[in-house]
């Protein structure tokens, strides 16, 4: 059974940082997909960035240059560093964990506003 943890949202001012940290409980962690997706009010949930167990990291164009994924097999965490946040930013992160199924945590509210 896989369930996924995520801390690190808050309010933060335009330009300002955040990071968002994912802890992965199960076995595997490191053969396992992992990433982020986000959804604003009113919006479909979007894809943030993800991390193959062994491949190459995707970014949505939005945050390509602004934000980085990154993960720990040993510490069976993945990180979104957050930097040079915009206000159209503000969702609520969510962590999620691919291989046979699809997992996901319950979300981290992250808001940028001045």
């Amino acid at each position: 059974q896989v369930q996924l943890v995520e801390s690190g949202g808050g309010l933060v001012q335009p330009g300002g940082s955040l990071r968002l940290s994912c802890l992965f409980s199960g076995s595997l962690f490191s053969i396992y997909a992992m990433g982020w997706y986000r959804q604003a009010p009113g919006k479909q949930r979007e894809l943030v960035a993800t991390m193959p167990g062994g491949g190459s990291i995707h970014y949505a164009d939005s945050v390509k240059g602004r934000f980085t994924i990154s993960r720990d097999n040993a510490k069976k965490t993945v990180t979104l560093q957050m930097n040079s946040l915009k206000p159209e930013d503000t969702a609520v992160y969510y962590c999620y964990a691919r291989l046979n199924g699809v997992y996901w945590g319950q979300g981290t509210q992250v808001a940028v506003s001045s």
